[in-house]
């Protein structure tokens, strides 16, 4: 089942699936032509690698020309704008990732690019950048189901801001007290609604947290946290509020990945399936992933689900703490042919709110909502619900009210 998972990621062009590498080709398309020297205007973006840690690539994404380039780079945009796949891929191969080693756990303040890469983390605008490079970008990508697809590496020479960052009070205010821990730093922004994608940059910036705490946090791994953080601090409520009355279903899909999620009666807890047809990004038999929790939430990380588990629980616990009710939560997803390319998993947060903002269909019975449900898959739902762990629990458990 992993090697489904990751084939695009592992094979990164290499044609291991027997067919031309649609993404190979996008990158080929947009990358900017350039030599060694260029400018424009970060979105801003950056990136921290997470192979070799603690020595990792980190660096700054840029594309060679000007303007509001916010569109490049955040999954909020995407989704609300409905990008295509190849607006994605097109967005994403058009920028130089201009990147320099540095070891995470020894990375000073006094380090240049270090500097730079954290002053761009904190604006909330696209900044003006000159960049010289060693030698010209790779035609190569790096593939990572948890972010967005990175392309065209190039070592970095010199960069040098043509224009100043645009910080937001409450950023400028949290990133300069150094005695905040990051998880009540990350909750602050958030309240004042800085967008989850902006959040993450910070953290995997170092730019957050205790002075003795910052350091540089792979990206991926600073997506995941920043999601287990949000909803961790709203599940500390949403355990204490009333159960929910009723069967809700929640629908919307984005880029091939067909979600209905289903809230029911019951204490908290919360699983995420899902299926793809031809295995992961179109490739091999049926792949299935899998994690849950019950009510006191997961002692370990969700390595099957992986980040979607995360940022999907952030969403559902967003409505619940919106309605002030708890629930026994079931995620399912479908990922069908047109998911071509991995785009992170910052566009599943967003359909996943998508679908929660929506007017729920409403039940009397689970066997009613998973009938509804069906309509809006193409695979039986019996492959979900027979490996579903909740609605095991729930033919187990018994209510007081069966008792009365």
């Amino acid at each position: 089942m992993k090697t489904l998972e990751h084939l695009c990621i592992k094979c990164k062009g290499r044609g291991w699936c027997g067919k031309r590498c649609k993404i190979l080709e996008q990158l080929k398309r947009f990358q900017p032509k350039i030599k060694t020297s260029f400018s424009g205007s970060s979105p801003p973006e950056i990136f921290v690698g997470h192979y070799g840690y603690p020595y990792v690539f980190a660096g700054i994404l840029a594309p060679n020309e000007y303007g509001n380039t916010q569109y490049l780079s955040m999954p909020e945009l995407w989704h609300a704008q409905k990008a295509s796949i190849q607006d994605i891929l097109s967005y994403r191969s058009s920028m130089i990732h201009s990147r320099f080693s540095v070891n995470v756990k020894k990375a000073k303040q006094n380090n240049k690019f270090l500097k730079i890469l954290q002053q761009l983390s904190l604006s909330s605008k696209a900044v003006d950048a000159f960049f010289h490079l060693k030698k010209k970008p790779a035609v190569r990508i790096q593939l990572d189901s948890q972010v967005p697809l990175i392309g065209n590496p190039a070592p970095l020479k010199e960069v040098v801001l043509e224009s100043n960052p645009k910080v937001e009070k409450k950023v400028d205010y949290l990133a300069s007290d150094t005695d905040v821990k990051a998880r009540i730093a990350i909750e602050e922004l958030y309240k004042a609604k800085i967008p989850v994608s902006h959040i993450i940059k910070m953290l995997s910036a170092g730019m957050l947290g205790t002075k003795v705490q910052r350091k540089l946090v792979p990206t991926r791994w600073a997506v995941t946290a920043t999601d287990t953080i949000l909803s961790e601090n709203l599940l500390e409520k949403i355990r204490d509020y009333p159960e929910i009355s009723e069967y809700l279903l929640f629908s919307a899909n984005y880029l091939g990945n067909y979600y209905n999620i289903i809230l029911m009666p019951g204490p908290w807890s919360f699983e995420v399936i899902e299926i793809s047809a031809k295995g992961y990004f179109g490739f091999g038999n049926v792949a299935l992933w899998h994690d849950y929790e019950f009510f006191y939430g997961r002692k370990k990380y969700a390595f099957s689900v992986m980040g979607a588990y995360y940022a999907n629980r952030l969403a559902v616990c967003e409505y619940l703490e919106k309605i002030k009710k708890q629930a026994s939560c079931l995620v399912l997803r479908e990922i069908r042919d047109e998911y071509w390319a991995p785009c992170g998993v910052g566009i599943l947060r967003e359909v996943t709110r998508e679908a929660m903002q929506k007017s729920p269909e409403k039940f009397n019975s689970i066997e009613e909502a998973l009938q509804a449900a069906q309509l809006k898959f193409q695979l039986p739902i019996s492959l979900f619900t027979m490996r579903s762990k909740l609605l095991a629990n729930m033919k187990k458990q018994k209510k007081i009210t069966q008792f009365i």
